[in-house]
C-alpha cells in the first residue's frame, strides 16, 4: 500500500520532489546520450609533401564492413556512426586511423593527410650464368659483330706478307722516273761517243762485286 505524500516527513517529501524533477528533465537527455546517431562524414584526402589530392584513396570501417573511395579531386563522403574507427589508406602511402568524434551535428568534414611510404629494397644482382667458370667460357667464345673484319685486318697487316708484297711490287713511280732521267742524261753524255759494252767496263764490275759482298743478290725465302 502506497504511503500518501501528505503523511511523509518534510525531508522525504523534498527528496521525492527532486527525484521527480530529475526524471522529468534528465531522462530524455540521458536516453539521447546513450544512443548513437548517423553522421555524414566527408572531406578530402591529400598525400605527399606537396599535398596533392589522392585519387582512389580507400576509407574503410572495419566494424561495419563498408567504406568508400575518393574521386578525381580527392573528395569523399560516407555515412558513419559517432565513435566509428575509420582506416584511410592509399597505394604508396602509410595508413592512417581516424575515430569519428561523438558530435551532435548531422555532418562532419575533415582534411586527411597521408605520409608517403618509402620502402628501400635490397640490392639485387642479376647474373646470366650460375658460376664464374661458365661466364669465362661464354666470354671467350663470344664473337663480336666485327670479328671477321678484325681477322681480315690482322691478316693484311702481317709483316712477312707486307715484305713479300713490297719485294714483288717492282719499281715504284719514283724509281721509274729516276731511271728514265738517268737514261736521258747518259744518252746526252754519250751521243758523240761509241757506246761502251758494260760487260767490259771495269767500273761496272767493281759495282757488281760490291753488291755481291753486300748480299743484294741473295734470294730470300718468303712464307705465304
Amino acid at each position: 500500500m502506497k504511503t500518501p505524500l501528505y503523511l511523509l516527513s518534510p525531508k522525504a517529501y523534498l527528496f521525492a520532489c527532486l527525484l521527480g524533477l530529475c526524471l522529468l528533465y534528465g531522462g530524455p537527455e540521458a536516453r539521447a546520450q546513450g544512443q548513437r546517431h548517423v553522421v555524414q562524414f566527408s572531406g578530402f584526402v591529400l598525400g605527399g609533401e606537396d599535398g596533392q589530392p589522392l585519387v582512389g584513396a580507400n576509407l574503410f570501417i572495419p566494424k561495419a564492413g563498408r567504406g568508400t573511395n575518393t574521386n578525381a579531386y580527392g573528395f569523399f563522403t560516407m555515412p558513419t556512426m559517432a565513435g566509428d574507427s575509420i582506416v584511410v589508406s592509399a597505394v604508396g602511402y602509410k595508413k592512417r586511423f581516424f575515430v569519428m568524434p561523438k558530435v551532435t551535428d548531422e555532418g562532419y568534414s575533415v582534411v586527411i593527410e597521408l605520409n608517403a611510404d618509402t620502402t628501400m629494397l635490397p640490392m639485387v644482382e642479376v647474373h646470366p650464368y650460375p658460376t664464374e667458370e661458365l661466364f669465362k667460357q661464354a666470354f671467350l667464345a663470344l664473337e663480336l659483330p666485327d670479328e671477321k673484319d678484325r681477322e681480315a685486318i690482322k691478316k693484311n697487316l702481317n709483316q712477312q706478307l707486307m715484305a713479300r708484297m713490297a719485294y714483288e711490287a717492282g719499281m715504284t713511280p719514283n724509281e721509274n722516273f729516276r731511271n728514265f732521267n738517268q737514261q736521258q742524261i747518259t744518252g746526252q753524255a754519250n751521243r758523240y761517243f761509241t757506246p761502251a759494252i758494260p760487260f767490259l767496263n771495269p767500273f761496272a764490275w767493281a759495282q757488281f762485286i760490291k753488291s755481291v759482298k753486300r748480299g743484294d743478290l741473295k734470294k730470300k725465302e718468303w712464307q705465304r
